[in-house]
């Protein structure tokens, strides 16, 4: 059975002896209370977290990086595009003064020109490749083009008709800016830099795109998708559309230019018409794009080649325009407190932090009820939880409900069986939270931890009542049907 691990974040293992795969993260900057750049890198050397985007080359983020090992790209913001793909002299002087005079204490690995410039700034288009030309020949000078790639992040939607991926092709408009532009990154061996958010994929597909395959859930043989023309078979979004750059680049006879993706990830909120934007799902999504990535999993038309990734992003950006989801990307709140705890599964070299005495098992707000009292059944009953604290007058009777009883439960459960991920599960109505779910006179198991930190101690959201404690009310026939559902989990999990 692979061992399940709970992570913050992770680094990857070597892929190649000269290149690594690895997943990195996006840091955006639209936040109400931005955290300044020494809480910024303290974050990320506690989650040992070893790659960074900066969507600018700020002074602060860069000083603050320092002698911190981290690997960064720092950007080029479009608003100054224009002056640098018009004047020789204006990137140079880019180039010293983000660049040189923070390299090598910053760890500058890439430099990207522009972000999503055929769709977010089109009139610069024309001067994209003389931008990368230009930002290429300021680090000749300065002897970094060995050590520094430049590209520019491009959006998926550049490539036309994407599925079967043999079929893609870029839209033949922007060629006479392509062409140039691969030949550039061919010639210098860098990166066809890409965007991939099988998020907005679903979301425009109107049923078409199924949620497990978006999500890289594993799918039967059946319902893989099979590109007629190669006889590949593809299981998630993610691998198609990076195919689908690598046959459109193929297509205008570049074949050797690796791809990287710059951001991919998913909300974990969203408005009411984006019922998916889910914490739920982004934990998946993200947990299955770190292990896809770290596995060398490749994609089926390169396998055993990793494509690296950045998510995007670090901080959920509460300032960011937009419906609800456009705000919700991040792993971390504006304080550094976890969204969500990544699972993972044979991810090979794991050197992230490990979370596991910081951990507790809680009811998901969205649970249904009687889902939720089944399983509180089950683990005050055949779970043997020792559930008296929530009788009538005893300290974790209050909040009287389905909810807040569910939470003591599953979490005794969790705790007493080592806080194994399988052990807080419960049919999908529990998940695991940093938050000590502790409140008044009621103290959950694992606050007794001495090493653990608890990040807050709001007790959970609840909304239903219950009608007495669960000790008194155990169903027989609903905990023997989840026993056997605990049961068949387990047993799929061995084979």
């Amino acid at each position: 059975m692979a061992l399940l691990f709970l992570l913050l974040l992770v680094v990857v293992s070597a892929a190649s002896a000269d290149e690594e795969a690895f997943i990195g993260v996006n840091i955006g900057t639209d936040l109400s209370d931005m955290p300044d750049p020494t809480q910024v890198v303290a974050l990320l050397k506690k989650q040992q977290i070893r790659y960074v985007r900066l969507y600018n080359a700020d002074r602060g983020m860069l000083l603050a990086l320092a002698n911190t090992g981290i690997k960064v790209a720092v950007s080029v913001p479009n608003e100054q595009l224009l002056a640098i793909g018009q004047s020789n002299s204006t990137a140079a002087n880019w180039v010293s003064q983000n660049v040189v005079s923070h390299y090598p204490a910053t760890n500058i690995t890439t430099v990207c020109v522009g972000s999503e410039v055929f769709t977010s700034l089109p009139n610069a288009a024309p001067i994209l490749v003389n931008a990368l030309r230009f930002i290429q020949s300021a680090l000749v000078a300065s002897n970094l083009d060995r050590q520094i790639k430049v590209s520019t992040p491009l959006p998926s939607s550049i490539i036309l008709d994407p599925f079967p991926p043999s079929q893609a092709f870029f839209n033949h408009s922007l060629n006479r800016v392509l062409v140039p532009m691969l030949s550039f990154l061919q010639s210098t061996g860098s990166y066809f830099m890409l965007n991939v958010y099988p998020y907005y994929d679903y979301m425009q597909s109107n049923g078409v795109i199924p949620l497990d395959y978006a999500l890289f859930k594993p799918l039967p043989a059946n319902r893989e998708v099979v590109d007629a023309n190669t006889l590949l078979h593809y299981t998630n979004v993610f691998d198609a559309m990076v195919d689908a750059a690598f046959f459109a680049m193929a297509s205008l006879n570049f074949t050797n230019i690796p791809v990287l993706v710059t951001e991919s990830g998913w909300p974990s909120k969203g408005d009411s018409h984006e019922p998916d934007a889910t914490i739920e799902n982004a934990n998946t999504y993200n947990s299955n794009l770190i292990r896809h990535v770290l596995n060398k999993t490749g994609t089926p038309k390169h396998p055993g080649i990793a494509v690296s990734a950045y998510i995007y992003e670090l901080y959920n950006e509460d300032t960011r325009p937009g419906p609800l989801s456009e705000k919700n990307w991040g792993l971390f709140d504006g304080n550094g407190v976890p969204i969500y705890i990544l699972r993972l599964t044979g991810s090979g070299s794991v050197l992230a932090n490990d979370t596991t005495n910081q951990t507790y098992c809680a009811a998901k707000d969205s649970a249904d009820s009687k889902m939720l009292q089944a399983a509180l059944d089950w683990a005050c009953g055949p779970g043997k939880v020792d559930c008296s604290p929530l009788l009538q007058g005893q300290p974790c009777y209050e909040p009287d409900t389905v909810s807040a009883h569910a939470t003591y439960a599953f979490d005794a459960y969790y705790q007493k069986n080592g806080k194994a991920p399988l052990a807080c599960d419960f049919n999908g109505v529990a998940a695991i939270t940093t938050t000590n779910p502790s409140h008044g006179s009621c103290l959950f198991l694992g606050s007794s931890d001495k090493n653990a930190t608890f990040l807050n101690s709001t007790a959970p959201a609840m909304s239903s009542k219950s009608s007495g404690s669960p000790a008194q009310q155990c169903n027989p026939v609903s905990a023997a049907y989840f026993m056997i559902v605990v049961v068949s989990i387990a047993s799929a999990l061995l084979l």
